[in-house]
């Protein structure tokens, strides 16, 4: 089980000294949902696809589907709450079967520590405050996370979902960052944050036991524009890191507060967030997540408030397969086909006046995303003598035309109505 670490630049991974493209898949709740046998046929069709990150929640996820296999992680008390003292370790040896599955399938972990709901202070913390973690137990439950998983080289993915409104959650998350570190020195560690969020506490991006940034452009239509903005925000921050946008809008998720006007999020929308997001900074990888998968939806009635925000999942089996996945997994190779692990977001070089198409360089090669057919003006000093294109949605290349001026070049607008990524090389 080979560790992943970062590279030198400190903007890319790294596994077995060859360079790792994070391509994660979101099923926060693995541990609670899933038969052996169920999980068995995700981790076979996932890796058919080329994922190589899982993304799970060490404890019970708050907004998960039913599920009859659903166990306690901890002895549970009268009033509903649990004793952080007394395990159920049933609970844990599953989640550790799951996880060696996962490994054994090629699969890196990342295993969230601490999801918002069970930390003190956070906006989460209202869904049940009887299940916070006591601070006295905090470093008890985060040691044994840590030894007992951190034999599976995983990412540990410390928060969930938080923004850090109050001392007692900064408290929290930053003892467990020492603490994973202190015994599990090989994980990288990052923070999942709630949707939009950049601003972190300085003293947690001063930490050295803080490894690569992970945002989430998340959920809201109106708020798309995000995948880009997070990507550049995060690519500009004092301490440079790997950055990831790890959750993406979900295929198949209604839009968070306009439901009712815009629906549900396609393939079109993974995309776009995906390739806005890496040629904006967040060059290091990408998640996905499809809405079902994530809560791991079966044939059962899902919670009504859930519902209403986002929309009813789909099962589990039928979100598994939308097309959305091989689209986020055809990024992964067109990265490592091309060996883009060296761009550099370069929208200066763009003349239209539109933040949505999105312009990246490296030392050889310049890219373009469109998520429209249109004409495109760059202003070029170097030589590029080969251009191609791809046709996103169907993987169609197509060469694309140019006109050369004295000030800019003009790729003329190309005769598919899809999104576009146009590669420039080199002699």
């Amino acid at each position: 089980m080979s560790k992943i670490t970062i590279s030198e630049t400190r903007d890319y991974f790294l596994k077995e000294g060859e360079k790792f493209f994070y391509l994660a898949d979101t099923c926060w709740s693995a541990f609670t949902n899933p038969t052996y046998d169920e999980w068995e046929y995700y981790l076979e069709y996932r890796r058919m696809q080329g994922f190589n990150v899982l993304q799970i929640n060490m404890l019970p996820q708050h907004d998960r589907s039913p599920s009859e296999n659903y166990i306690d992680p901890f002895e549970v008390l009268p009033d509903g709450g649990w004793d952080f003292s007394r395990r159920n370790e049933k609970y844990f040896d599953r989640a550790e079967k799951m996880v060696e599955m996962a490994v054994e399938h090629g699969f890196t972990p990342a295993l969230v520590v601490l999801w918002c709901n069970y930390v003190k202070g956070t906006w989460g913390s209202k869904i049940n405050p009887s299940r916070i973690i006591p601070r006295d137990k905090l470093e008890e439950y985060v040691s044994y996370v840590a030894e007992r998983y951190g034999k599976y080289n995983p990412i540990f993915i410390i928060s969930g979902d938080t923004n850090f409104e109050t001392e007692d959650s900064v408290d929290y998350y930053n003892s467990a960052l020492e603490t994973v570190k202190k015994i599990s020195s090989g994980s990288l560690t990052t923070m999942h944050l709630s949707g939009g969020l950049w601003e972190i506490p300085e003293t947690l991006v001063k930490s050295p036991n803080y490894d690569f940034y992970m945002y989430q452009s998340g959920h809201v239509k109106e708020h798309q524009y995000l995948s880009y903005e997070l990507a550049q925000r995060f690519y500009n921050m004092p301490v440079k890191r790997p950055v990831v946008n790890g959750e993406p809008c979900y295929e198949g998720i209604g839009s968070i507060g306009s439901y009712g006007k815009y629906g549900r999020f396609g393939s079109l929308d993974v995309r776009k967030a995906v390739w806005q997001s890496l040629l904006s900074g967040a060059k290091a990888g990408a998640a996905y997540g499809a809405h079902g998968v994530w809560s791991w939806q079966k044939e059962y009635e899902y919670p009504m408030e859930y519902a209403e925000v986002h929309g009813a999942p789909y099962h589990w089996a039928t979100a598994l397969r939308f097309p959305g996945a091989f689209d986020v997994a055809f990024a992964k190779w067109v990265f490592e086909k091309y060996d883009l692990f060296d761009i550099k977001p370069a929208n200066d070089k763009l003349l239209n006046k539109t933040t949505e198409i999105r312009v990246a360089e490296g030392k050889d090669k310049m890219l373009v995303y469109t998520p429209f057919s249109t004409k495109i003006k760059l202003k070029i000093d170097e030589l590029y003598n080969k251009w191609e294109g791809i046709d996103l949605e169907s993987r169609r290349i197509f060469k694309p035309v140019l006109e050369k001026t004295e000030n800019f070049l003009e790729i003329k607008m190309a005769g598919f109505n899809n999104d576009l990524l146009i590669i420039g090389s080199k002699p």
